[in-house]
C-alpha cells in the first residue's frame, strides 16, 4: 500500500510564491519519476512538471522559468517550487507517482496519486 500526501498550497497574490511538497510512504521499493499536475475548473488535467529517477525534468511550457521541481530520494519526497505565480495558475495541483512496490509475485510498478492541493493566485 502506497499513499501520496501533499501539502503547501493556499492563497497568495500574483507574483507571489509558493511550494508544494509530495511525501510518498509505504511499501515502497524504489520510485521511477514523480510529477505534478493541474486541474483547473473545466480544463483537463494537465502535467506541470516530471523528474525522473535519473534526475531529468521537463516542464510545461507556461511554467518554465517561474516553476522547479525537486525531489529528496531519501526522503521520497518531491517538491515544486512556484514563483511569480498568475492567476492562470489556479487550479488543484496533484503529485503523481511512477512506484515500484515489492509483492507476492514480484516487483510491480504502478501510478499512485494525492488527494490534491488547492493552489489560488488573485490578481
Amino acid at each position: 500500500q502506497v499513499h501520496m500526501v501533499e501539502s503547501g498550497g493556499g492563497l497568495v497574490q500574483a507574483g507571489g510564491s509558493l511550494r508544494l511538497s509530495c511525501a510518498a510512504s509505504g511499501t515502497i521499493f524504489s520510485i521511477n519519476a514523480m510529477g505534478w499536475y493541474r486541474q483547473a475548473p473545466g480544463k483537463q488535467r494537465e502535467l506541470v512538471a516530471d523528474s525522473t529517477s535519473y534526475g531529468s525534468t521537463s516542464y510545461v511550457d507556461s511554467v518554465k522559468g517561474r516553476f522547479t521541481i525537486a525531489r529528496d530520494n531519501a526522503k521520497n519526497t518531491a517538491y515544486l517550487q512556484m514563483n511569480s505565480l498568475k492567476p492562470e495558475d489556479t487550479a488543484v495541483y496533484y503529485c503523481k507517482g511512477e512506484i515500484v512496490t515489492r509483492q507476492t509475485v514480484g516487483l510491480m510498478t504502478d501510478n499512485y496519486w494525492g488527494q490534491g492541493t488547492q493552489v489560488t493566485v488573485s490578481s
